[in-house]
């Protein structure tokens, strides 16, 4: 079951989803092949530290960020990876990896790559290592309203 947080910030939103359930799968590679979906349409969440504050990046799973062109593109001081043990406790009630693309539930500034909004749906975690949620990108980008950047 998705995260209630998220399922109930959707259908208070009136988004239409559909939610894919698929064998138990950590990366981004299994995730895609498990649901059969094409790794450019499979959101995946990188968490980065951004002059020390937290930030979600959202690229194509198809894609790997570069920190350089996002430290560039921010105007930052320090970009670097999180650690999980950083993050851990940021996200209620999802698995650790397994969080939604949804910052802005959760008070954390979202990144997306410019990439990822070339596809007409994009699908993502659903807080769980066994269920993703996929939607018009076009919903997405309204419910979160992300800082679109080249940083793939």
């Amino acid at each position: 079951m998705p995260t209630q947080k998220l399922k109930d910030f959707l259908d208070t939103n009136n988004v239409k989803y559909v939610i894919l359930s698929h064998s138990k799968a950590y990366t981004a590679h299994e995730i895609a092949a498990s649901a059969h979906i094409p790794a450019k349409e499979l959101a995946k969440i990188v968490m980065v530290k951004v002059d020390g504050k937290m930030v979600m990046t959202v690229l194509p799973s198809s894609h790997r960020i570069d920190l350089v062109q996002l430290k560039d593109a921010l105007k930052a001081k320090t970009v670097e990876l999180a650690t999980e043990n950083e993050f851990k406790d940021m996200f209620p009630g999802c698995s650790l990896g397994a969080m939604p693309p949804f910052g802005n539930l959760y008070g954390v500034d979202v990144l997306v790559a410019q990439r990822l909004t070339e596809d007409k749906e994009i699908a993502f975690n659903a807080g769980t290592h066994t269920e993703l949620i996929k939607l018009a990108y076009k919903d997405f980008e309204k419910l979160v309203k992300p800082k679109l950047l080249k940083f793939t």
